[in-house]
């Protein structure tokens, strides 16, 4: 069993999205959505296609470093800020399975990255259109949507 998608979003996606200015109702639902249909909210934190809730490769945060964050060393030193500061020149891969607003940013990176318009928050084939492109090419749109009322739908409380 993973991680309940209302207090994941809570405690973790919505306070890292804050953190980075980069907060709307349309991000949180996306990478609760990659959460659910990456690893189902975190049942597994490791397998053949990455670390994590995200399952994010190793060759992939590289590159997301190297390729992308090297060239904003602002928006590069907010994520690392994320990072436990010895782990992670130890191991930094290791964060992405250990460390859940680490792994969030750098989810939300690799979208950000690609820089695709977001749909709306409630456009789940939209964010699954989004998901298959940048986590998982080979995914069918099917696959997200299923996670989505599998994984989240059942337990994500109406705010009130």
């Amino acid at each position: 069993m993973g991680i309940a998608a209302s207090e994941l979003c809570r405690y973790v996606i919505k306070p890292t999205l804050v953190y980075l200015g980069r907060h709307c109702a349309s991000a949180e639902a996306l990478l609760l959505g990659v959460a659910a249909s990456q690893s189902a909210l975190g049942s597994a934190l490791h397998d053949r296609r990455g670390h994590g809730l995200y399952r994010i490769g190793e060759s992939r945060h590289q590159a997301l470093w190297d390729e992308f964050l090297a060239h904003d060393p602002e928006l590069a030193s907010l994520i690392r800020g994320l990072a436990s500061q010895h782990a992670f020149l130890r191991g930094p891969h290791l964060e992405l399975a250990v460390n859940l607003r680490y792994s969030t940013a750098i989810a939300w990176m690799l979208i950000e990255q690609r820089a695709l318009p977001l749909p709306a928050a409630d456009d789940l084939l939209g964010h699954a259109r989004i998901w298959r492109q940048i986590f998982h090419p080979q995914g069918r749109l099917r696959d997200f949507t299923h996670a989505w009322h599998t994984c989240i739908e059942p337990v994500m409380a109406p705010e009130s």
